[in-house]
Protein backbone atom coordinates (compact mmCIF):
# COMPACT_ATOMS: atom_id res chain seq x y z
CA UNK A 1 0.00 0.00 0.00
CA UNK A 2 1.30 3.22 -0.87
CA UNK A 3 1.25 6.20 1.28
CA UNK A 4 -0.03 9.62 -0.08
CA UNK A 5 0.46 13.30 1.17
CA UNK A 6 -2.27 15.17 0.68
CA UNK A 7 -2.50 18.98 1.14
CA UNK A 8 -5.66 19.52 2.68
CA UNK A 9 -8.79 17.80 3.47
CA UNK A 10 -10.59 18.57 -0.02
CA UNK A 11 -7.90 16.44 -1.68
CA UNK A 12 -8.77 13.36 0.59
CA UNK A 13 -10.84 10.54 -1.35
CA UNK A 14 -14.08 9.88 0.47
CA UNK A 15 -13.90 6.67 3.18
CA UNK A 16 -16.70 4.13 3.56
CA UNK A 17 -17.82 4.30 7.03
CA UNK A 18 -18.66 0.62 7.42
CA UNK A 19 -15.57 -1.11 6.37
CA UNK A 20 -12.52 0.83 7.13
CA UNK A 21 -14.34 3.25 10.07
CA UNK A 22 -14.44 1.38 13.92
CA UNK A 23 -17.78 0.89 14.96
CA UNK A 24 -19.16 3.79 17.19
CA UNK A 25 -19.50 2.96 20.98
CA UNK A 26 -23.00 2.63 21.56
CA UNK A 27 -23.58 -0.20 18.74
CA UNK A 28 -20.56 -2.45 21.00
CA UNK A 29 -22.76 -1.51 24.13
CA UNK A 30 -25.81 -2.63 22.74
CA UNK A 31 -24.03 -6.21 21.70
CA UNK A 32 -22.39 -6.06 24.92
CA UNK A 33 -25.60 -6.22 26.86
CA UNK A 34 -27.73 -8.29 24.49
CA UNK A 35 -24.77 -11.24 25.28
CA UNK A 36 -24.76 -10.54 29.37
CA UNK A 37 -28.57 -10.90 28.55
CA UNK A 38 -28.62 -14.78 26.72
CA UNK A 39 -25.97 -15.78 29.56
CA UNK A 40 -28.19 -14.93 32.51
CA UNK A 41 -30.75 -16.46 30.53
CA UNK A 42 -29.15 -19.64 29.58
CA UNK A 43 -27.99 -19.43 33.68
CA UNK A 44 -31.32 -19.40 35.08
CA UNK A 45 -32.76 -22.00 32.56
CA UNK A 46 -29.72 -24.65 33.91
CA UNK A 47 -30.87 -23.70 37.27
CA UNK A 48 -34.15 -24.43 37.24
CA UNK A 49 -33.42 -27.63 34.85
CA UNK A 50 -31.17 -28.56 37.61
CA UNK A 51 -34.00 -28.00 40.66
CA UNK A 52 -36.55 -29.79 38.63
CA UNK A 53 -34.08 -33.08 37.94
CA UNK A 54 -32.73 -32.62 42.38
CA UNK A 55 -36.41 -32.43 43.46
CA UNK A 56 -38.07 -35.01 41.17
CA UNK A 57 -40.36 -32.82 39.36
CA UNK A 58 -42.13 -32.18 42.47
CA UNK A 59 -41.80 -28.46 41.91
CA UNK A 60 -44.11 -29.28 38.90
CA UNK A 61 -46.57 -31.34 41.23
CA UNK A 62 -44.49 -34.44 39.24
CA UNK A 63 -44.15 -36.28 42.84
CA UNK A 64 -47.39 -38.58 42.88
CA UNK A 65 -45.87 -40.58 45.87
CA UNK A 66 -45.88 -37.09 47.87
CA UNK A 67 -49.94 -37.16 47.29
CA UNK A 68 -50.61 -41.21 48.53
CA UNK A 69 -53.97 -40.64 50.72
CA UNK A 70 -52.60 -41.73 54.51
CA UNK A 71 -56.22 -42.60 54.87
CA UNK A 72 -56.98 -45.25 52.02
CA UNK A 73 -55.39 -48.42 51.66
CA UNK A 74 -52.30 -48.33 49.13
CA UNK A 75 -50.88 -51.11 46.93
CA UNK A 76 -46.93 -50.27 47.25
CA UNK A 77 -45.12 -52.08 44.24
CA UNK A 78 -41.50 -52.77 44.29
CA UNK A 79 -38.39 -52.59 42.28
CA UNK A 80 -38.19 -56.68 43.44
CA UNK A 81 -41.71 -57.64 42.07
CA UNK A 82 -43.09 -58.10 45.62
CA UNK A 83 -45.93 -55.48 46.62
CA UNK A 84 -46.90 -54.98 50.40
CA UNK A 85 -50.81 -53.41 50.92
CA UNK A 86 -51.39 -50.93 54.23
CA UNK A 87 -51.91 -47.80 55.62
CA UNK A 88 -49.09 -45.20 54.56
CA UNK A 89 -48.46 -43.28 57.55
CA UNK A 90 -45.34 -40.90 56.27
CA UNK A 91 -44.04 -39.71 52.95
CA UNK A 92 -40.62 -38.68 53.27
CA UNK A 93 -37.81 -37.05 50.66
CA UNK A 94 -36.08 -40.36 51.02
CA UNK A 95 -38.65 -42.81 52.35
CA UNK A 96 -42.15 -44.22 52.56
CA UNK A 97 -43.85 -45.50 55.83
CA UNK A 98 -46.16 -48.28 55.65
CA UNK A 99 -48.32 -49.90 58.14
CA UNK A 100 -51.00 -52.45 59.15
CA UNK A 101 -49.17 -54.38 56.50
CA UNK A 102 -50.30 -57.41 54.14
CA UNK A 103 -48.51 -58.97 50.91
CA UNK A 104 -49.80 -62.01 48.46
CA UNK A 105 -47.87 -65.17 48.87
CA UNK A 106 -48.43 -68.51 46.81
CA UNK A 107 -49.53 -71.66 48.48
CA UNK A 108 -49.69 -74.70 46.42
CA UNK A 109 -52.37 -76.97 48.04
CA UNK A 110 -52.96 -80.53 46.34
CA UNK A 111 -55.91 -81.15 44.41
CA UNK A 112 -58.80 -83.41 45.70
CA UNK A 113 -58.41 -87.35 45.09
CA UNK A 114 -61.06 -89.27 43.64
CA UNK A 115 -61.07 -93.38 43.80
CA UNK A 116 -60.56 -93.64 39.48
CA UNK A 117 -57.66 -90.98 39.47
CA UNK A 118 -55.52 -91.25 43.09
CA UNK A 119 -52.08 -91.98 41.29
CA UNK A 120 -52.38 -88.90 38.63
CA UNK A 121 -53.89 -86.43 41.55
CA UNK A 122 -50.90 -87.28 43.68
CA UNK A 123 -49.04 -85.35 41.00
CA UNK A 124 -51.05 -82.28 40.62
CA UNK A 125 -51.40 -79.39 42.92
CA UNK A 126 -53.58 -75.92 42.76
CA UNK A 127 -51.88 -72.52 43.52
CA UNK A 128 -53.77 -69.81 45.23
CA UNK A 129 -52.75 -66.52 46.34
CA UNK A 130 -53.51 -65.95 50.12
CA UNK A 131 -53.32 -62.63 51.52
CA UNK A 132 -50.62 -62.83 54.59
CA UNK A 133 -50.76 -60.52 57.75
CA UNK A 134 -46.88 -59.16 57.86
CA UNK A 135 -45.40 -59.97 61.42
CA UNK A 136 -47.11 -63.77 61.88
CA UNK A 137 -43.51 -64.84 59.55
CA UNK A 138 -40.89 -66.91 61.70
CA UNK A 139 -38.65 -64.17 62.09
CA UNK A 140 -41.40 -61.60 63.84
CA UNK A 141 -41.28 -58.71 62.38
CA UNK A 142 -43.06 -55.20 63.44
CA UNK A 143 -45.83 -54.32 61.99
CA UNK A 144 -44.04 -50.83 59.70
CA UNK A 145 -42.08 -50.91 57.34
CA UNK A 146 -40.06 -47.94 56.14
CA UNK A 147 -39.42 -47.87 52.25
CA UNK A 148 -36.94 -46.59 50.25
CA UNK A 149 -38.71 -44.71 48.00
CA UNK A 150 -35.30 -45.67 44.95
CA UNK A 151 -37.46 -49.16 45.20
CA UNK A 152 -40.72 -48.10 44.91
CA UNK A 153 -41.99 -48.53 41.17
CA UNK A 154 -45.45 -46.93 42.11
CA UNK A 155 -48.51 -46.47 44.47
CA UNK A 156 -52.05 -47.35 43.86
CA UNK A 157 -54.99 -46.13 45.85
CA UNK A 158 -57.61 -50.07 46.58
CA UNK A 159 -61.03 -49.55 46.38
CA UNK A 160 -63.37 -50.20 49.22
CA UNK A 161 -64.90 -52.96 47.06
CA UNK A 162 -61.75 -54.15 46.10
CA UNK A 163 -60.85 -58.08 46.93
CA UNK A 164 -57.64 -57.13 48.87
CA UNK A 165 -59.83 -54.38 51.02
CA UNK A 166 -62.26 -57.21 51.27
CA UNK A 167 -60.03 -59.67 52.36
CA UNK A 168 -57.88 -57.46 54.68
CA UNK A 169 -61.37 -56.72 56.33
CA UNK A 170 -62.77 -60.12 57.02
CA UNK A 171 -58.98 -60.86 58.44
CA UNK A 172 -59.31 -58.02 60.89
CA UNK A 173 -63.24 -58.57 62.25
CA UNK A 174 -61.96 -62.41 62.41
CA UNK A 175 -58.95 -60.79 64.36
CA UNK A 176 -61.44 -58.95 66.86
CA UNK A 177 -63.69 -61.46 67.39
CA UNK A 178 -61.13 -63.98 68.47
CA UNK A 179 -59.50 -61.87 70.56
CA UNK A 180 -63.36 -60.80 72.36
CA UNK A 181 -63.67 -65.03 72.78
CA UNK A 182 -60.68 -65.75 74.25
Amino acid sequence: MAYTKFRSMDDMPEMSMSSEMPAPRRKRRGVWKALVSIIIVLVIAILAVGAVMRWGGSLLGGDPIANVSTADWQAVFLSNGQVYFGKVTAVGRKTLTLTDIYYLQVVTKPLQQTQQSTAAANDQSQQELTLIKLGNEIHGPSDRMVINRDVIILTEKLKKDSRVVQAINKYISDQKKTTVTK
